[in-house]
């Protein structure tokens, strides 16, 4: 539990120490089953304060802890409740979830055991996916599905995996499910706010949310859900509005602290950007939204140096991030290195996809190196077709976006020299493989992975468009399998890479 939390807690009991523990317990239990799971700790709190070794309260008191995350909490309440004598299989099971939240996957493992409850493979799954085995904790939850189809935490899991995968038919089944079990339930309206979103329903997730939003006014998930939505479409203000709301509820919440960001970058706030996470310096992943908005942060605010290291480092790990790229080559370009910026951007202003940045930064560049390169760059810049190409590219994103596949292919295919650009490639692939071309999508996918052959998304796409068309189930897993370990993080890949085993298996 963070220190402020914890202080909290505390001065709550003390105000409440002369209340009845009874009542106090029932309000507990009141507001776990309502998922105000902070309500509940603190109530709960205030009942063990009276009653210290009431097991039923010990035990609420960890269900809470797990619920917020707290895994050090729960580990320390469920010692408590084993050293008053309770032993159950459920106990196990909790000091298992407990573990993984405490960064020991393998030890929740270990404490399993041969348990095979739904709930046991649920959790087995969350600790195969902390250790990045993605087929194992697909094989978990289809395990866990399979002894109890309607086992709603092990349904959400699913779903979630599902929605990373991109598989949106069978995670629109799985939440039908969870509806019909409790369809306003925070986690069935957020899941399907999700799918819809991730399908460019945008309407449909923002009634989804709303709904959500009013029905657990203490949650800070479906506020960060709605702020996320307004920025998608433009409204910064009306996503910060959502943002102080969630804050006031919970100010560290990484959803919170994670938006902060996003839309004090966006208005180009680089002071609010470097106090939200410099305490986090030393942690943040480079490659992540919050690492790369720091760097920026630091090359806005006059450290390129120290932005340079950080977007080498994003991009050593994600070489195919284009943010990565062109904010390296900037960082490059201000501590005085034209000749490296220049090498940096040119697989972003060399595509046809280049719009006015790309190509405006590797005009400074080649300028400031001397580089004769710099004319042709500079008449790609103020050429007439620069304007219809970039109208061509962002209606063929549209459609993507929009999941109208035959619009997005025919749009993708009028861009002059798409033939040879891989990226372009890729998409196409994507957008014919929807449409059940498969042949067509095999074609621009493997042209794709000619011209760029260490390229993780052309790997991923390469696999993915035979995972779909049921072909070549040996490449398939090796193709993915190789996209994956060129960039592990990936949740898309990783999930697909799980799949992929599946149908091969």
């Amino acid at each position: 539990m963070k220190r402020a939390a914890l202080l909290a807690a505390l001065l709550l009991v003390s105000a409440c120490s002369h209340a009845d523990p009874a009542a106090q317990f029932a309000a507990a239990q009141k507001a776990y089953a309502a998922e105000d799971y902070a309500a509940a700790r603190a109530q709960v709190l205030g009942a063990l304060d009276a009653d210290g070794s009431n097991r039923d309260m010990l035990l609420l008191f960890a269900r809470t802890q797990l619920k917020l995350g707290d895994g050090d909490g729960a580990q320390a309440t469920l010692s408590r409740l084993e050293e008053a004598g309770v032993t159950s299989p459920e106990l196990v099971r909790m000091k298992a979830e407990a573990a993984i939240l405490r960064g020991q996957p393998q030890a929740a493992l270990d404490l399993l055991g041969r348990d095979g409850t739904a709930e046991g493979w649920r959790v087995r799954a969350a600790a195969h996916n902390a250790l990045d085995n993605g087929p194992a904790a697909l094989e978990a939850l289809r395990r866990g599905l399979a002894v109890d189809g309607r086992h709603y935490a092990l349904l959400h899991d699913y779903s979630r995996f599902l929605i990373a995968a991109q598989d949106f038919p069978a995670a629109a089944k799985t939440i039908e499910t969870m509806r019909q079990i409790g369809p306003d339930w925070l986690d069935t309206l957020m899941m399907a706010g999700t799918l819809a979103a991730q399908q460019g329903q945008l309407d449909t997730a923002q009634r989804s949310y709303t709904a959500a939003a009013e029905k657990y006014p203490a949650r800070v998930e479906p506020l960060s859900a709605l702020a996320s939505l307004a920025d998608m479409r433009g409204q910064v203000d009306t996503a910060l509005a959502f943002v102080a709301r969630a804050a006031k509820i919970a100010p560290d919440h990484p959803e919170v602290t994670d938006l902060t960001v996003l839309l004090a970058s966006e208005k180009g706030d680089w002071e609010t950007v470097r106090k939200t996470l410099v305490s986090q310096e030393l942690t943040l992943d480079p490659r992540s939204a919050n690492g790369m908005s720091y760097a920026e942060a630091l090359l806005r605010l006059g450290h390129p140096e120290h932005a340079r290291a950080m977007f080498a480092k994003a991009l050593l790990l994600s070489p195919q991030n284009p943010y990565a790229r062109i904010m390296l080559a900037e960082s490059q370009l201000a501590v005085g290195d034209p000749v490296s910026a220049l090498r940096t951007v040119r697989p972003l202003s060399d595509s046809v996809l280049a719009g006015e940045r790309e190509l405006d930064l590797a005009v400074r560049a080649a300028k400031a190196a001397n580089d004769p390169v710099a004319g042709a760059l500079l008449a790609r810049l103020h050429s007439p077709g620069l304007k219809t190409n970039q109208q061509l590219v962002s209606a063929g994103q549209a459609a993507l976006f929009r999941q109208d596949w035959q619009t997005a292919l025919t749009t993708f295919s009028q861009i002059p020299g798409h033939e040879n650009d891989p990226e372009v490639l890729r998409r196409m692939a994507l957008a014919a493989s929807r449409v059940g071309k498969a042949d067509v999508a095999l074609g621009y996918a493997d042209r794709a992975l000619d011209l760029a052959p260490r390229n993780a998304d052309m790997l991923h796409t390469a696999a993915l468009v035979r995972l779909e068309a049921g072909r070549d189930r040996d490449q398939m897993l090796r193709l993915m399998k190789a996209a994956s370990q060129l960039d592990p993080a990936n949740r898309l890949f990783r999930a697909d890479l799980a799949r992929a085993a599946a149908a091969s298996g």
